[in-house]
């Protein structure tokens, strides 16, 4: 599997770190896995599962089928409109404004109309009350000792 998922780090176009941070996983624990220390986990193919939605859960585990789902399955890949069917592809900003970069993926929102479709945030100031008391007054002081024993003091009335 680790060649899988190094196949799939290489068709990103990622460094082991970044596809690490990419899945949420540690740069180690991706090391440890390409170094065959540790196996993937399940939480590692969720991981990548969850990040890349048209992968291909089959190929990822046992290595049967294609790469990604609904991939072309002749002997070579099929391309499409410049594109290798399966295989995401940067958006650098071409006049296509209909092309879906990655296939089955939600589209991108930036930043700014995200944060116009988030609800305003009203900062609410709480309210300190103060109550007013009526002074207090000592009435009683007592003094323990280590023979225990104590003394008692009042205070002399007015």
């Amino acid at each position: 599997m680790k060649d899988r998922i190094r196949q799939i780090m290489e068709s990103q176009h990622m460094t082991q770190q970044t596809f690490a941070q990419f899945i949420g996983i540690s740069p180690a624990a991706l090391s440890s896995i390409f170094n065959g220390r540790t196996n993937a986990t399940l939480n590692t193919v969720e991981a990548i599962k969850s990040k890349l939605p048209a992968l291909n859960t089959d190929w990822l585990m046992f290595g049967k089928g294609k790469m990604y789902e609904g991939e072309a399955l002749g002997d070579g890949d099929t391309v499409v409109g410049g594109q290798t069917n399966g295989e995401p592809m940067l958006d650098f900003g071409d006049n296509d404004t209909n092309a879906v970069p990655y296939p089955n993926h939600p589209p991108t929102v930036s930043n700014a109309v995200r944060a116009s479709q988030m609800p305003q945030r009203q900062v609410v100031k709480p309210e300190v009350k103060y109550v007013e008391r009526p002074q207090r007054q000592i009435t009683e002081i007592r003094i323990y000792f280590d023979d225990l024993t104590y003394e008692t003091f009042v205070p002399k009335s007015k």
